[in-house]
């Protein structure tokens, strides 16, 4: 495609390992601009040439892929519709092996280089949702971003392009956003339009309700990591590889093998099971309560990463009040907020966003677009609201106030 353009890309696929027998079985690429303008959506399913693996997650019917296209079927299209554009994924390293490994399985492989120059949003959330986890999810929740047919290809990849625009509204003067964009242009290696397009091919019904369980509401809200990259993306891979809380003795094998791919050792991994394991034990306790339901999911996933039976003992005592989460402070005035004190705002109020941001930057205070632990106050047009925001305010303990507050305190 010529022009400067990002393309937000996600994969849904039978498993997590693509070095072995798993394929992708729906691609959605969303294509947008630097203004954070989408010019293109585009989604097919792809009949991967085996079972579809795990449906409890990608939610793909068998009868859906029969007469989808395959990767090869594709190939041109996929080069055609990437070429030139900045790859952006969130957990980039996930889809871009698999995009690797299918592309180079019928034989037309991407120049590295593309690969390597994408972008991930969710290592972006360190720099501008600090505090925040790595889930698309709680990453969304920030900015009060609606996630629409979460695991689906589509759903995935709007929602990623919205979360990527967001970044760049709160950083709008960082030159890499452009440096990216001309690189990738630079670099464009397919011009012509594909000899044959192949027809799309779409589900017949998507499912939006979430699965719901223990461990995919975990995974939802584990707090941010600050290890390395290759750790993380590990990690989120065993978010993936969990969220059934089932892995086969061959994934098992695989999840080792995957960790050896990215860079870690059999010891690094247990270790790093270790610490997965402490970290959704710390937000089960979160609301004060282990249920039965929580200890006998917390049980499977010991017994899924191969750690010692003991620990749930361990996991069972509560834990000690932990000095960095305040409680939540219900303002008195606007004394209460610092000289340039950040303030969110959400929901439709009386009056424009735009106007009441501008009176609050007057009044010394710094509008911002996202939660973040930095914030100091959250101004809800329904202060009980249950939006993404809402949550993550009071996840961190930051007031969540309604719009009278606003206008007969903070700006009084």
């Amino acid at each position: 495609m010529s022009g400067e353009f990002f393309s937000i890309v996600d994969t849904e696929t039978t498993g997590l390992f693509p070095g072995g027998n798993d394929r992708i079985a729906e691609i959605a690429i969303v294509t947008m601009n630097r203004q954070g303008t989408i010019v293109d959506s585009w989604e097919t399913l792809i009949n991967p040439q085996r079972d579809l693996g795990k449906q409890s997650i990608h939610r793909i019917q068998s009868r859906d892929v029969l007469d989808a296209p395959s990767f090869k079927d594709l190939a041109e299209e996929l080069h055609w519709r990437l070429s030139g554009t900045v790859l952006v994924a969130h957990n980039l390293s996930f889809d871009s092996r698999f995009l690797e490994a299918e592309f180079r399985k019928c034989g037309l492989p991407v120049p590295e280089t593309f690969l390597a120059q994408g972008m991930c949003t969710m290592r972006m959330s360190h720099r501008y949702l600090q505090g925040a986890g790595r889930s698309l999810q709680d990453c969304c929740d920030s900015f009060g971003i609606d996630l629409q047919q979460a695991h689906s290809a589509v759903g995935d990849a709007t929602a990623t392009a919205t979360l990527l625009s967001r970044y760049m509204e709160l950083d709008p003067d960082e030159p890499e956003w452009d440096g990216r964009l001309r690189l990738a242009a630079a670099g464009r290696w397919f011009d012509s339009m594909p000899r044959s397009r192949v027809a799309p091919v779409k589900r017949s019904q998507y499912r939006t309700e979430s699965a719901g369980h223990f461990l995919e509401k975990l995974a939802a809200r584990l707090p941010e990591f600050s290890g390395t990259a290759t750790e993380e993306n590990y990690f989120a891979v065993l978010d993936l590889a969990l969220m059934d809380r089932y892995v086969s003795a061959h994934e098992e094998a695989q999840l080792l093998q995957t960790a050896a791919d990215i860079g870690l050792d059999k010891h690094q991994a247990l270790r790093l099971h270790e610490l997965y394991f402490q970290q959704l034990v710390a937000t089960a306790w979160s609301d004060g309560v282990l249920t039965e339901d929580e200890i006998a999911d917390l049980v499977k996933v010991i017994g899924l990463l191969g750690l010692p039976s003991q620990l749930i003992e361990v996991a069972k005592v509560p834990p000690v009040a932990s000095e960095d989460k305040e409680p939540i402070r219900k303002p008195q005035g606007n004394h209460q907020l610092d000289p340039g004190a950040m303030v969110v705002l959400t929901g439709d109020m009386t009056r424009p966003r735009s106007e009441i941001e501008a009176q609050l930057a007057s009044a010394g205070f710094t509008p911002h677009r996202a939660i973040t632990k930095k914030v100091a106050l959250l101004v809800a047009a329904d202060p009980d609201s249950l939006s993404g925001k809402a949550k993550k305010a009071r996840d961190y303990g930051i007031p969540v106030v309604g719009e009278e507050y606003l206008w007969n305190t903070l700006l009084s």
